[in-house]
């Protein structure tokens, strides 16, 4: 007969089968993080891990749209701190930096990262797609501010500066001095 787990049992176990998977994710990839594993980090069966999620890539999608939930939040935080196009900066910067951690988050490209969207449930995919559109109405609703291009040309340059985080290893500076430099002179371009 399984045991059963109270309440705050379970809290702690997603929690630390999430952050596992984050971490594991980070350092490993989707395909090389293993159930089993992660199931040792957090101190249950593999049979109990079915209690907190159906599947791998279920646990998978919530770690994504959690932590893509997590950067958008605070981001918009400093965005409603610094309502300018100084707040966007800064925003950006701190949401490079997260990227810079969770490398999952922008390595959409890979095998790796292919296998996991061909595993998911329709629902699933829906979900991250929702959580990648929310990141986007960051930078477009924020009433006090507009852009001085096309909203279009503005989201992609912004991702383009996100998306810059692929290329760190061959930067020849430091690339967190890099993206600042790149966002703090191109700010003014974007917003007026």
């Amino acid at each position: 007969m399984p045991r059963s787990f109270t309440g705050r049992e379970k809290e702690n176990i997603k929690r630390s089968l999430r952050e596992a998977c984050k971490q594991s994710w980070t350092q490993y990839g989707y395909k090389k993080t293993s159930v089993d594993d992660l199931c040792r980090q957090a101190g249950i069966s593999k049979g109990a891990f079915y209690l907190f999620f159906e599947s791998k890539e279920a646990l998978f999608c919530e770690v994504l749209c959690s932590v893509q939930e997590q950067i958008c939040n605070a981001a918009s935080e400093v965005i409603k701190k610094h309502k300018d196009k100084y707040g966007v900066a800064e925003a950006l910067k701190l949401i490079y930096r997260e990227y810079d951690k969770n490398n999952f988050l922008y390595d959409s490209d890979s095998t790796d990262f292919t296998i996991l969207m061909n595993r998911l449930s329709e629902e699933q995919a829906k979900k991250i797609e929702e959580s990648n559109h929310m990141s986007q109405q960051l930078f477009l609703s924020q009433p006090y501010l507009k852009f001085k291009v096309d909203a279009d040309l503005a989201m992609s340059v912004i991702y383009s500066f996100i998306m810059n985080i692929k290329n760190k290893d061959i930067l020849p500076h430091n690339h967190m001095k890099t993206f600042d430099f790149m966002v703090d002179h191109l700010i003014d371009s974007l917003y007026e």
